[in-house]
């Protein structure tokens, strides 16, 4: 693909990411972001579409019907265990021993992950703009960027789950 053909395409991906974001309850940043990436997975696989601008189109909308259709499955804590004041010392151990577990595995994580993570669990509750210089990268970047460090981790801490005990 050549620069010019990502050039002519950047104002109308703005355009229909601007419009779609919206409805859609993302950032426009954030779905023109994941439009560049499904182009680059597609120039990799099969080289430039046919039709720039109507391909174009079409990824702008089914990754806006994505992020909705995400949004909808998510649910968010009803109601935070840690938040409770009157349990006891075990309790407190246990989940005491559960952050250490998840900020060593976080440590663990490749590239800029460990730093992305550790600035989400952070206890100053930073906001995305914070974050994000903080990095040095993005604020469009950082969903996409969040998403694949969250796979990694789920990756990483699956065997040690898997082999924990019983739980019920």
């Amino acid at each position: 693909m050549t620069p010019d053909l990502l050039t002519a395409l950047r104002p109308l991906l703005t355009a229909e990411a601007s419009a779609e974001a919206h409805a859609s309850g993302t950032e426009p940043g954030d779905l023109e972001q994941a439009v560049w990436l499904r182009l680059l997975e597609r120039l990799d696989a099969a080289g430039p579409p046919v039709d720039p601008q109507r391909w174009l189109r079409r990824a702008v909308r089914s990754e806006a019907r994505r992020t909705r259709r995400t949004a909808r499955l998510e649910q968010g804590y009803r109601d935070d265990p840690a938040d409770h004041g009157d349990r006891g010392p075990e309790q407190r151990a246990v989940t005491a021993a559960g952050h250490r577990a998840l900020h060593d595995a976080v440590a663990r994580l490749p590239g800029r992950c460990p730093r992305l993570l550790a600035a989400l669990l952070s206890a100053e509750d930073l906001t995305y703009r914070e974050i994000a210089g903080e990095l040095g990268i993005s604020q469009g970047s950082l969903g996409p960027e969040r998403s694949r460090c969250l796979a990694c981790l789920r990756r990483l801490l699956a065997p040690e789950v898997a082999t924990g005990e019983p739980r019920g």
